[in-house]
């Protein structure tokens, strides 16, 4: 199919459409990091200690692996917006249960709920952005998706240290006789029934009405959504999608082996960069750098204002991305990022190798109290201008359309088996020393490199339908 069958202006409906898409993200962001606001008052309620506390927070993402694995068969069946669906009702649930749980037990329960939908929203958003948007604007459309997470992990942030702020911090009482933290995870409602009223007036992905054999339909998606004009281009597409795409046969774990013993390799990579986007550890910083920074001498109030403009600055960044990975492409972001990336922990662990003390005790004198805040904020940079969007776009275009959202699943979920290790293990490296866990992340980061040189390969103007 000829860019040229495409209009070269990116449509409105495209935009809107893939925009709707990616308000899966926000929750998937808001759902991740509410947590980080609330971290410390749930573990001074319920007493805990540093491993259910990290189990606590990281409890979701097992929940995210499970709605991750699943989404893809779950999308094949019964198609992406039946799935969308499915998801934002996950969240509401969730949110209504975190908020209004009675002990640690039951709210490890709402938050792996949670979690399913933040593993499915994983899968579909940026499945779905790459299968609606054409060749030419899917990198700056499927980047919405990041840009979503990361302004739900803003809209958490911000969210938390307002109510803490009102109720004079996050373990005091608010409102109506309940915690602030409490309705800290409550705020999450109004996003998803938001998104599950958005989801209903999305049209259905075209590659999935042609693997439904309803060709009408698929042509009315590619012409008013797409933006594919002549019906002679409709037409065209049409059949090369249905050339590529398992109409015979229901999509499932064979499918990645290629009639082998072992995955293909394609799915090898998209795998990987699932897990060297985790093991760089970019979740610390927002599940944890709250409790972080006060432990290096903020206080709370501070310490959730530098979380929050943490989190502004990945916003900023992740629209320097949107305007990149068209232009310059996937492949020379992610080499970029990682080299940033790999500076900017090394220099927090040489900053925490200064630090007096263990555990919760640990102090960090000046000024390396402020070369670990200037290299936080420079990881965060490295990495939402690079790693963050950019593993999305690929792994939402990268597989062919006879294995896209089972392949896509199965990364997703191995993104969140590697982010359940990172969330759950890094409690008990801080208590041994910060200087191994950044130096650790720092390690994966410089390994990220050499992998994206070797394996990664490019995919910036290339149809879907191109994908070997």
């Amino acid at each position: 199919m000829s860019e040229s069958a495409v209009l070269n202006t990116t449509s409105k409906r495209v935009v809107m459409v893939s925009a709707v898409a990616a308000l899966g993200g926000f929750l998937f962001g808001f759902d991740s990091a509410v947590i980080n606001g609330a971290v410390d008052a749930i573990r001074d309620d319920f007493g805990l200690g540093s491993v259910l506390l990290g189990f606590t927070v990281s409890c979701a993402l097992l929940g995210a692996m499970v709605g991750a694995w699943g989404a893809g068969p779950l999308a094949d069946r019964q198609g992406r917006i039946r799935a969308m669906l499915i998801a934002a009702a996950l969240f509401t649930v969730s949110a209504v249960g975190s908020g209004l749980c009675v002990g640690v037990v039951d709210l490890i329960i709402w938050r792996f709920i949670g979690g399913i939908g933040v593993g499915m929203a994983s899968v579909l958003a940026p499945a779905y952005i790459a299968e609606v948007s054409p060749a030419h604007s899917r990198g700056r459309l499927g980047s919405l998706q990041q840009l979503a997470i990361v302004t739900g992990i803003f809209a958490a942030l911000l969210s938390a240290a307002l109510i803490a702020a009102a109720a004079g911090g996050a373990g005091e009482v608010a409102w109506l006789g309940l915690e602030a933290w409490r309705w800290m995870f409550l705020t999450e409602l109004a996003p998803a029934v938001l998104y599950g009223m958005l989801a209903l007036r999305l049209p259905e992905s075209p590659r999935y009405l042609v693997a439904q054999n309803e060709f009408a339909k698929a042509g009315s998606v590619l012409s008013d959504v797409v933006g594919i004009r002549g019906k002679a281009a409709v037409e065209e597409k049409i059949a090369a999608i249905k050339a590529t795409i398992n109409v015979e046969t229901r999509q499932g774990l064979h499918t990645l082996t290629g009639g082998r013993a072992w995955l293909l390799p394609i799915v090898w990579v998209g795998i990987l960069l699932s897990v060297f986007q985790q093991f760089v550890g970019i979740n610390v910083i927002f599940y944890y750098s709250t409790s972080l920074w006060r432990s290096v001498g903020f206080t709370e109030a501070d310490s959730f204002t530098v979380t929050v403009i943490t989190s502004v600055t990945n916003i900023a960044v992740t629209i320097v991305a949107i305007a990149l990975v068209d232009k310059i492409g996937r492949k020379p972001l992610l080499l970029a990022g990682s080299a940033g990336m790999t500076l900017a922990l090394g220099l927090m662990a040489v900053s925490f190798s200064q630090a007096t003390g263990s555990g919760e005790d640990v102090t960090l004198p000046q000024p390396w109290g402020m070369v670990a805040l200037l290299a936080a904020n420079l990881f965060v940079v490295s990495f939402g201008a690079s790693w963050g969007p950019v593993v999305w776009v690929l792994l939402g275009e990268m597989f062919s359309n006879k294995m896209r959202a089972v392949a896509l699943s199965v990364a997703a979920a191995a993104q969140w088996l590697a982010n359940f290790v990172i969330t759950t293990t890094f409690p008990w490296l801080a208590d041994i020393g910060l200087v191994l866990a950044y130096g650790l992340y720092a390690t994966f980061a410089l390994l990220s490199l050499f992998f994206v040189w070797k394996f990664v390969e490019e995919t910036k103007g290339k149809e879907l339908e191109a994908m070997r």
